[in-house]
């Protein structure tokens, strides 16, 4: 059995983000592991309506913020895709980790 390890990386900081990326393709070629992405998807652009009274009426400007997403999969190496993902991230990122476990063809499972 296989495990991929797939990682979601989200920030509103693109250079941080960017710079976790990087450190994160530099260890798993280090490693010699394999790795898929990253994956970018397109920026969302999020507008977030703030009133400033609890009872509603007149309102602030809204507060206008990008999010950027980059996808990253490893293929195998458990033990390194554990220690990727167990690190420790910047506050501004925000780190999903999804694992799929596939069977090889002919494996009867």
């Amino acid at each position: 059995m296989t495990f991929i390890t797939k990682l979601i990386l989200q920030s509103g900081d693109r250079a941080v983000l960017d710079s976790v990326v990087e450190d994160i393709r530099s260890t798993t070629e280090r490693k010699g592991v394999e790795m898929n992405g990253p994956h970018s998807k397109s920026p969302e652009r999020l507008r977030v309506p703030q009133a400033k009274r609890t009872t509603g009426g007149a309102e602030f400007t809204s507060w206008d913020y990008t999010v950027y997403t980059r996808e990253i999969e490893i293929v195998g190496h458990d033990d390194i895709a554990r220690k990727i993902a167990a690190k420790q991230f910047p506050n501004s990122l925000h780190v999903e980790v999804e694992v799929k476990q596939i069977s090889q063809v002919g494996s009867g499972s």
